[in-house]
Order: C-alpha cells, then sequence, then structure tokens
C-alpha cells in the first residue's frame, strides 16, 4: 500500500505544542488539501492588506500583518478585546511543495495561501517492461555440407 505524501506532518505537532508563535491566537487558521493543493486561510480582520509580509526562508514561511489600535482624544475604552499591533505565524513547509508557486490572496479578512505539491512529489506508477514467453526463441538452422570423396 502506498503512502500519500504530507509535507504538513509536523504541524499537528507546531501548532499545539511548544513551538507556537507568540500571538498567533490573533491569527487562527484553517489548513487542508485538495488534491495537489494545500490552502491555509488565515483570519486577519482588520488588517491593511498592504501590512500583510509573507516571507520563505528555507522551508520556513512567515507571515507579518498589523493591526493598527485606534487612538485619538477623547476615547473613553469601555472594552478592549481585539488585539492591536504586529502579528506572526510560521508555518515549517515539507520539502514537497513547489515554494516558487505559492500564492496569496486577501479578501474579506481573509488571508489565503495556495501552496501547490511539487510535481517530483507526487506519487506515480512505473510502469514494468515485459516479453511475452510464449513466443519461440528463433533457432537457425544450418545445412551440413556435403564430405568430400
Amino acid at each position: 500500500m502506498a503512502n500519500t505524501y504530507d509535507p504538513f506532518r509536523e504541524f499537528e505537532r507546531l501548532f499545539t505544542g511548544n513551538a507556537r508563535v507568540p500571538g498567533s491566537t490573533a491569527m487562527p487558521m484553517d489548513l487542508f488539501r485538495k488534491g495537489d493543493t494545500f490552502t491555509a486561510r488565515i483570519d486577519l480582520p482588520g488588517v491593511n492588506p498592504e501590512s500583510i509580509d509573507i516571507d520563505i526562508d528555507e522551508r520556513t514561511l512567515t507571515v507579518r500583518a498589523e493591526r493598527p489600535a485606534e487612538e485619538g482624544d477623547g476615547i473613553k475604552w469601555l472594552s478592549r478585546e481585539r488585539p492591536a499591533g504586529t502579528f506572526a505565524r510560521q508555518l515549517t513547509l515539507g520539502y514537497g511543495l513547489a515554494a516558487d508557486r505559492i500564492e496569496a490572496d486577501y479578501a474579506d479578512g481573509v488571508l489565503t495561501l495556495t501552496m501547490p505539491v511539487a510535481e517530483e512529489a507526487k506519487p506515480r506508477k512505473i510502469s514494468v517492461a515485459h516479453k511475452d514467453s510464449t513466443e519461440s526463441p528463433v533457432i537457425e538452422q544450418t545445412q551440413p555440407e556435403p564430405a568430400e570423396a
């Protein structure tokens, strides 16, 4: 039975353990695979799209975004639950992703990262060449030379 290649094996460990980036709760994420593409959707409501910065360094993809705090004279806060400031989230990418083809789109407060699997990492079949064993081998027959008298 063939195993399906999954370049995000470490995600569970990264996002449930100590490797969580501080403040990442302000950037909740859904991650799923459909066919040969992984998709991450990160909630970034109230973020100016121009403040979103995405970098890849080796196998680490970092998303940074800034949500400015509302400041001003005459504001008396009654409740302030929405975090403000600069937020970052890091994803460890598997070796089988096509990092040069990752795309990002920001719409309705959601950043969508589309990460295709590299062609060389996709499962493939190898055909086996064979010859028909029922064929008879070709035997050359030669006539004996006449004996000399």
